[in-house]
């Protein structure tokens, strides 16, 4: 083999070659890497196509399951409240107890319809308050002021307070502030950021004189009992200006997880 095939040469100008030859290489390579980084880049764009058309699909179906659950819960408190009709339609002096059951039953058919608009996950406390009292209102004499701060409360919550505002919306009519043309009620709730605390309070004004009652009855229960399942304080004040309904509940309690 002869001594210069093994020796680089030396002689001017020949150290070009391998330069270009290297820049040349590297140049093949960046555009290797830039037509590979395209097609990943294309891959990751159909690929997020498909996971986007697959949500989309998701949501439709999840939406058409709520859709139907909530047809179908609004069918049985149909046929609940018929049974109880037809049960109690002949029992003498039963005509109160069909008729706040029946109030029961739609109360709680008017907060699935707003859990439903809210795709069971969460709603606004307001937007519950002002829909549990609108069929006790009057828009045109508006006898209700209700005021508080933004807040998203869990579908859990939602069921506890528009059943509550129904008792007490009951109550009222037949013989609270509402029972007479003067009356007026107040809901005001604050939020205590500190403790992170939520209070609510219903506090009923120009109405008959205020007496406790004798007994206890269900609706009361069932308002303490509603608070209790929020892990909230409940206190029923009988003043001589006007019944008043505090709450006091941990702000978590009503706004964790689902809200």
């Amino acid at each position: 083999m002869p001594e210069d095939d093994l020796h680089p040469d030396h002689r001017a100008g020949s150290g070009a070659e391998p330069h270009q030859d290297l820049l040349e290489a590297e140049n093949v390579s960046l555009r290797l890497l830039l037509e590979q980084a395209e097609i990943n880049t294309r891959s990751l764009l159909a690929k997020a196509g498909i996971d986007a058309r697959e949500r989309e699909a998701s949501d439709k179906l999840q939406k058409l399951i709520l859709e139907e659950l909530h047809h179908r819960i609004k069918n049985t408190l149909a046929t609940v409240g018929a049974i109880v009709s037809q049960s109690l339609r002949n029992l003498e002096g039963a005509e109160h107890a069909q008729r706040a059951v029946e109030g029961r039953l739609l109360a709680l058919g008017r907060a699935h319809d707003l859990l439903l608009q809210a795709s069971w996950t969460s709603a606004d406390f307001g937007t519950v308050i002002r829909r549990a009292i609108e069929a006790f209102d009057n828009p045109d004499a508006p006898r209700f002021r209700v005021s508080g701060p933004d807040i998203r409360i869990t579908s859990g919550a939602v069921i506890a307070v528009a059943m509550t505002l129904n008792e007490l919306c009951t109550n009222t009519t037949k013989f609270g502030a509402l029972s007479v043309p003067e009356g007026r009620v107040d809901i005001i709730w604050t939020l205590e950021q500190q403790a992170q605390r939520l209070h609510l309070a219903w506090t009923e004004r120009n109405g008959p004189a205020v007496h406790p009652p004798e007994k206890r009855s269900f609706g009361t229960r069932l308002i303490e009992t509603l608070g209790k399942q929020l892990r909230g304080d409940v206190q029923l004040t009988y003043a001589s200006t006007g019944f008043i309904y505090a709450f006091d509940v941990p702000l978590a309690s009503v706004t964790s997880s689902a809200a």
